[in-house]
C-alpha cells in the first residue's frame, strides 16, 4: 500500500523538477528571475488543471520567504481572505503574505473588485489561478495590476519525465520495481491530455495492479487511450494537424475538418482546438458571416462545460458551420495593415476632432473641437477626416466579394454619394 498518493509525494519542491513551460520554470525561466531579483509581483496564471500553477506558487512562496495561504474561490469568499490577513498579524510587503486564490473566476465582480485594496495597500502578494481566460472573467482592474502567464498543456515528451519519477517513488513506498515498456509509458504520457497529475495518477493504479505494464495492459486498462498514443501536444505533428484543420475549413471541405478535429480531440487536445476555432471564425470567415464567431464561441463554451467525449458534439457543429460558410479574411488584412502602420510610427497624432478634448486653456492656439456628430445628419453620415493626416488616403480595409459585404458597399456608396 502506498503511504501517500504519488502526485503528492513527487510534487516538486524547485523548478528544477518541474515538467512544462520551459520559459516559465526553466534555468533562464521567468520565475527564476523573479526570485534572483527578489521581485514577487501579483500575478494570475491561466491555463488547464495538471500544469503546475499551484505547485509554482508554492515554490515562489517558499524561495521568497513569504508567508503562503490556499484559498478556493468555489468555496471561499471576501470574509476568507480577511481572516488570513487577520491572523497573519502585521506582516506586510515582500516579507508578508502571498495568497494564491484559485479559480479566481468563480469571485463576482464586486467581490474582485474588494480585493484591489489588498493588493493596493501591500497587505497581499496576489497570485490568482484560473483555467478561464483571465481577460474574459477576470475583472480588468485587478489584470492591469497582475503579471499575466499562460500554463500550457504538458507534452508528452515532458509527461514522461514526470511518470518515470512516479516510477521511482512508486519503488521506494512499496518496495516494487514495476517495469514500463517504451510503447506503454507513451500511452500513458499521451492519455493525460497534457495533465501532469493524471498522467502520475494513471501510472499509480496501473502499478498497483501489474508488475510489468506493457501496451496490451494499457490497452485493457483505458481502453479509449489507443488512439492517443503517440500524441505529442508540442511536436511539429501536432501543429501540422490544427494547420491542417484550418486550412481544410478555409478550403471548404467538412469531410476533412472532421477528420482532423477527430484526430485532435483522439489525442486529448480540447483547448488548442477550441482556440484554433475561434480564430478561424475570425480571420477565415469573418465579415462574409458574421455571425460565425458568436456561435462558435457558444459551441466552444458548451465544449469546455462538457468535456470529452460529449464536447466532440458541439465542436463538430462549429468545424462543419465555418467550413460550409462563406469566406472573407478582409478584417483580417486590415488589420494586419494598420498594425504594419502603427509599427512604423504611423499616426502619431491624429484629429482634433477625435480627440477627448474638454477646455481650452486661455493660450490654446487653437480652440474648439470641431467635431461633427454623425446622427444630427441624414443617414447618420457626414463626411470628417478621422485619419491621421499622415495616414488619411491610406485605405485598410476593403470589402470582400461575399454577399454580406457587397451588400455593405452598396448601401456606403449610396449613401456618401447622397452626402457630397
Amino acid at each position: 500500500m502506498l503511504k501517500k498518493p504519488l502526485a503528492d509525494d513527487i510534487r516538486p519542491r524547485s523548478f528544477d523538477e518541474m515538467v512544462g513551460e520551459a520559459k516559465l520554470f526553466g534555468e533562464r525561466g521567468i520565475f527564476r528571475k523573479m526570485l534572483e531579483a527578489n521581485h514577487i509581483p501579483n500575478m494570475i496564471f491561466f491555463g488547464p488543471s495538471g500544469t503546475g500553477k499551484t505547485t509554482a506558487a508554492n515554490i515562489l512562496a517558499e524561495a521568497s520567504g513569504k508567508t503562503l495561504h490556499r484559498l478556493n474561490a468555489t468555496n471561499a469568499g471576501l470574509s476568507d481572505v480577511k481572516q488570513v490577513i487577520a491572523e497573519s498579524g502585521s506582516l506586510l510587503g515582500a516579507d508578508g503574505i502571498l495568497l494564491y486564490l484559485d479559480e479566481i473566476q468563480y469571485f463576482n465582480k464586486k467581490q474582485q473588485q474588494s480585493l484591489l485594496e489588498f493588493i493596493e495597500d501591500g497587505r497581499i502578494t496576489l497570485i490568482a489561478s484560473t483555467t478561464e481566460n483571465p481577460y474574459f472573467y477576470i475583472y480588468p482592474a485587478i489584470i492591469s495590476r497582475c503579471a499575466v502567464f499562460e500554463f500550457k498543456s504538458i507534452g508528452v515528451s515532458e509527461l514522461k519525465r514526470a511518470i518515470l519519477r512516479a516510477a521511482d517513488a512508486f519503488a521506494k513506498q512499496t518496495g516494487r520495481t514495476v517495469s514500463i515498456t517504451p510503447e506503454a509509458l507513451s500511452m500513458v504520457a499521451s492519455a493525460a491530455a497534457g495533465d501532469a497529475r493524471r498522467a502520475v495518477s494513471l501510472y499509480e493504479n496501473l502499478a498497483t495492479v501489474y508488475d510489468d505494464i506493457t501496451a496490451e495492459v494499457v490497452r485493457g486498462f483505458l481502453p479509449e487511450v489507443m488512439g492517443m498514443a503517440g500524441f505529442d501536444r508540442d511536436g511539429d505533428g501536432h501543429y501540422d494537424l490544427l494547420s491542417a484543420l484550418q486550412k481544410s475549413i478555409r478550403g471548404s471541405d467538412p469531410d476533412a475538418a472532421l477528420f482532423y478535429l477527430a484526430k485532435l480531440l483522439s489525442g486529448g487536445d480540447l483547448n488548442s482546438v477550441c482556440r484554433r476555432l475561434l480564430v478561424i471564425a475570425n480571420e477565415d470567415i469573418g465579415l462574409a458571416y458574421p455571425m460565425a464567431a458568436a456561435v462558435t464561441y457558444a459551441c466552444v463554451q458548451s465544449a469546455r462545460e462538457l468535456g470529452m467525449p460529449e464536447a466532440r458534439v458541439p465542436l463538430a457543429n462549429a468545424a462543419v458551420m465555418l467550413a460550409t460558410a462563406p469566406k472573407s479574411n478582409s478584417a483580417y488584412m486590415g488589420v494586419n495593415m494598420a498594425m504594419k502602420a502603427v509599427s512604423a510610427g504611423k499616426g502619431a497624432t491624429f484629429p482634433r476632432a477625435l480627440q477627448n478634448v474638454h477646455f481650452d486653456g486661455e493660450n490654446a492656439a487653437e480652440k474648439g473641437q470641431h467635431y461633427k456628430y454623425p446622427h444630427d445628419f441624414p443617414n447618420h453620415y457626414v463626411a470628417q477626416q478621422y485619419l491621421p493626416e499622415d495616414l488619411k488616403s491610406v485605405q485598410f480595409y476593403a470589402f470582400g466579394d461575399n454577399k454580406t459585404e457587397q451588400a455593405a458597399k452598396l448601401y456606403w456608396e449610396k449613401i456618401k454619394k447622397e452626402n457630397r
